[in-house]
């Protein structure tokens, strides 16, 4: 394995690394890798072999028990070039890096990723709460935003009761669509502009949540248009040059997780599809998680708030990794919000599947079991802290054209008199082909997926069995839900695939997140084998 390293260095080139290193440093690192360090051909050399294997190191204790983990990243060492941000002004020579398809003609990919989350308070009852914390924020004229519906729910009449018995005066904005599109939007942010509110209070599902975050954004850089600070291909892509004012989420769906992330999605007509706001600083600053608040969702919009947790966990874990991500931003903030999975949100990741397995069917056949509907709502958070950072990928980017296309299709349970397909019902139903397309890019990975949510499959089982194992799953929940069975009971046929792949480009394009690359050929087949779920 070490054939290609160029002769052993002198004793005080050791010294040198571990100094360089430091004893809290040294000691996360196991011989085989310090061996490693003190054993490159120069000091530079060793500065880039750290860079390349700390990233994991320094998040887990992990590497430390599992050797066969260190073993597969020095396995690869000198399979791409890379420089250490920090010591790239000199030498050459190849490094230790897992990033098995880079080249010398390839762009560097990133080598860290950042994890930013909203404070998380959660317990049953915990609504209460909140008016002694739009108080500690000083807040003098808060804005609160809900749905008519939300409104007249134990959610919205508690945050109301807490700000009124500690003298709070504030507003309300009720005016949400469901599914929100870029013109309801704007209606909030032209209220929000209106007065000068200097905290913002969303109480409801993620339609409320999203909204808000717009409203805010846009509220606190007036000049602003409504595309600035979205990302292209719909938008401009620029950074917002104002701070923002504090924003409280108090979500009453156990499924977007838009409690815990820098995400904002609305409908764009003109594109046939979705697009939205990826900024780390519309991330709520507190979420109020109170599983109280989750019991009144009826049943359609539990099963579909639980799909799109289901996804979020799925697509985060199974993403292309933080290092293979490309471009390498050239400042910090530059880093999208989207980064590619890591270690740590594949922990949310897997909690959120472990959970999902045991508690999603009882949630859903009685509404009434507390302790399901509050662990749905843990896997919510969690899942959404993990795709927060990491991201999504195929089935939410071939969902956002199949709800805006989707004219035909009205569900009673969302309380609406026009075509709606909720947004969990998109996303889940090209999942069982998405899955079974981006299996063979990491096998492992989906396999622990399908496991994880209950497949039992061997440990030496197949691409195929692994790819179709994590779909049948999937397939199970819908079946067992009673969904709709694909995108024809929705009204879409054969002959709305090239419009839906079409759409689904830019977002596939502009996020790279897929582990598989997707061109419009594969797109079209996925939507054409989902047009039957199970």
């Amino acid at each position: 394995m070490f054939k290609t390293f160029k002769d052993k260095v002198h004793l005080d080139h050791r010294a040198r690394i571990d100094h360089c290193l430091g004893h809290q440093q040294r000691s996360l690192i196991p011989p085989i890798l310090r061996a490693l360090l003190t054993n490159v051909c120069s000091l530079q050399q060793s500065y880039r072999v750290y860079s390349a294997v700390h990233r994991a190191l320094n998040m887990s204790q992990a590497m430390k028990r599992n050797a066969s983990v260190a073993r597969s990243i020095m396995s690869r060492l000198n399979q791409s070039k890379s420089c250490c941000p920090h010591h790239s002004g000199g030498g050459s020579g190849t490094v230790c890096i897992s990033r098995p398809n880079s080249g010398a003609s390839d762009k560097l990919g990133d080598y860290a990723f950042e994890m930013i989350n909203s404070t998380l308070r959660f317990g049953k009852g915990v609504t209460a709460e909140i008016g002694y914390d739009v108080q500690n924020f000083g807040a003098k004229k808060p804005l609160i935003i809900t749905d008519p519906n939300i409104a007249k729910t134990r959610a919205f009449k508690e945050v109301a009761n807490s700000l009124t018995k500690l003298g709070i005066q504030f507003e309300v904005f009720t005016d949400v669509r469901c599914e929100p599109s870029i013109d309801s939007m704007t209606s909030a942010v032209e209220f929000a502009r209106a007065k000068e509110y200097d905290l913002f209070v969303a109480v409801g599902g993620g339609s409320v949540i999203d909204t808000t975050k717009a409203a805010s954004l846009l509220a606190n850089n007036r000049s602003a248009g409504f595309l600035d600070f979205v990302p292209a291909p719909f938008g401009q892509g620029q950074i917002p040059p104002k701070p923002m004012k504090p924003l409280i989420a108090v979500p009453t769906t156990a499924g977007t997780g838009s409690e815990t992330t820098g995400v904002s999605i609305f409908d764009l007509p003109e594109k046939k599809s979705k697009a939205g706001f990826r900024l780390r600083s519309i991330k709520p600053t507190l979420a109020i998680v109170d599983p109280l608040n989750m019991l009144t969702m009826p049943r359609n919009v539990a099963i579909y708030s639980g799909f799109d947790v289901l996804c979020h966990a799925l697509e985060s874990f199974t993403a292309t990794p933080y290092y293979k991500r490309t471009p390498r931003p050239a400042r910090p903030d530059l880093r999208p919000v989207y980064q590619g999975s890591n270690p740590v949100s594949d922990v949310w990741a897997r909690e959120a599947l472990k959970i999902i397995n045991k508690y999603f069917r009882r949630s859903i056949f009685d509404p009434n079991d507390v302790e399901a509907r509050s662990e749905m709502t843990f896997a919510s958070s969690f899942a959404g802290m993990g795709f927060g950072n990491a991201g999504i990928h195929l089935c939410h980017g071939l969902s956002y054209p199949i709800s805006s296309q989707g004219k035909k299709y009205i569900d009673k349970d969302y309380g609406q008199d026009h075509a709606l397909i909720p947004h969990g019902l998109s996303v889940v139903t090209t999942a069982p082909a998405d899955f079974i397309f981006t299996a063979p890019t990491d096998p492992a990975k989906h396999l622990e997926a399908a496991n994880l949510l209950g497949a039992n499959l061997p440990e030496n089982a197949s691409i195929d069995q692994i790819g179709n194992g994590l779909a049948d799953v999937l397939r199970g929940f819908l079946k067992d839900f009673g969904c709709p069975n694909g995108l024809s009971a929705m009204g879409f046929d054969r002959g709305s695939v090239d419009s839906l792949a079409g759409a689904a480009m830019g977002f596939i394009n502009t996020s790279k997140l897929a582990p598989r690359e997707s061109d419009l050929d594969a797109v079209s087949a996925i939507y054409e084998k989902s047009l039957k779920a199970y």
